[in-house]
């Protein structure tokens, strides 16, 4: 990780993926142009260190120009194109080709083509070392396309954050979310972990991901990912993996803003861990903590005994489903324990006591984090 001015930013893309794209679009180049002499254009300021690197490799006779535009402001994309440095040689009858550093919106790349407009050239072709597929708003062709990227901020290698970053020879992702905090909570059938998923959701600001909800909202709203789902359980498989991510996914976007989340029922499996991990680091994230509260067996059933006689629930109400169930808690919870513990992540909380005394415990694992 590093920090540019007030924000940081996350390795992305090595020396070696860079080189090795350069190459792949010399060789590209060579191969169509043959013995035609290319004059390559570079844009200023960004593109500097790929042409200085793409013209190395070049095998055959080229020319090199640059021309420079300003576009980005801070970390946005302007609308206004600012020519600060022209053509300054006739280009008629030449083939040329624009060596960009980046493409995402797609305006530099207008005002290039509104600069060409009465140049007379042979070919005028377009690569770009990246490419940003979700940013771009244009129908202009790219012709040669290195590496394609995320619709995320990026520096080094010549793409700097105001005036910092240009000399990084790899590429760095800016981190969108700088401070976060998500927990993994589990428990044991009646160890209380609804009421308390509730307490801190409030006490912290953070948003709870209740797997069944989702589940439930999923299908009874009829949304593909639930008419999906709802097709496994209906042959009586289980749902994959990747289909309850995909709705975790939908959720951690909805509340994009949130300053955390607590997955309730979720994950179960190591795969579904790594699953999760995943996820999250797409989101610039990381799961903080699995905490688990640890409740002795014979208090768990005490308490769904009780409980079962006014929720209505049938696996509440027969002691030996209820120990069945407390089982296959721990079976499951016994290899995701020692995933998140060999992070240095999986805390213990002692669940018995008061509703507050409990809460207590729990706060004072969130604020150590």
């Amino acid at each position: 990780m590093i920090k540019l001015n007030d924000l940081y930013f996350k390795p992305f893309i090595s020396e070696t993926e860079i080189d090795a794209a350069v190459q792949e679009m010399v060789d590209s180049i060579a191969d169509d142009f043959q013995d035609d002499i290319p004059v390559f254009i570079g844009i200023l300021n960004g593109s500097f260190m790929f042409v200085s690197d793409f013209v190395k490799k070049y095998p055959k006779p080229c020319e090199v120009t640059f021309i420079k535009l300003a576009s980005y402001e801070g970390i946005k994309s302007s609308e206004d194109i600012q020519r600060l440095i022209g053509l300054t040689q006739d280009l008629t009858g030449r083939k040329v080709v624009i060596l960009e550093d980046i493409i995402d919106s797609g305006n530099t790349l207008e005002e290039v083509h509104r600069i060409f407009e009465n140049e007379n050239v042979d070919e005028l072709k377009i690569a770009t070392l990246f490419y940003k597929p979700e940013a771009y708003k244009k129908d202009f062709k790219l012709h040669y396309v290195g590496i394609e990227i995320p619709n995320k901020f990026i520096v080094g290698y010549g793409l700097d954050y105001n005036g910092l970053g240009r000399d990084l020879p790899e590429i760095y992702q800016l981190k969108t979310t700088q401070y976060m905090t998500n927990l993994v909570l589990f428990g044991p059938p009646g160890a209380g972990k609804g009421t308390q998923a509730e307490l801190l959701k409030d006490k912290y600001n953070l948003v709870h991901i209740s797997t069944g909800d989702v589940f439930r909202f999923n299908i009874k709203n009829e949304t593909a990912l639930g008419m999906l789902a709802k097709s496994f359980m209906d042959k009586g498989e289980l749902v994959p993996d990747q289909v309850t991510i995909d709705m975790l996914n939908a959720e951690v976007e909805k509340n994009s803003d949130a300053k955390g989340f607590i997955f309730d029922g979720f994950p179960r499996t190591h795969a579904q861990a790594e699953a999760l991990d995943k996820l999250m680091d797409s989101k610039d994230s990381q799961i903080n903590a699995m905490i688990a509260l640890e409740v002795d067996d014979e208090v768990l059933v005490g308490r769904l005994l009780e409980r079962g006689k006014t929720s209505g629930r049938k696996d509440d109400a027969d002691e030996s489903i209820i120990r069945n169930r407390i089982t296959e808690y721990y079976k499951k919870t016994a290899i995701l324990k020692e995933y998140y513990a060999a992070q240095d992540k999986y805390f213990g909380v002692d669940g018995v006591g008061s509703i507050s005394e409990i809460t207590e415990r729990l706060n004072k694992v969130i604020d150590n984090l």
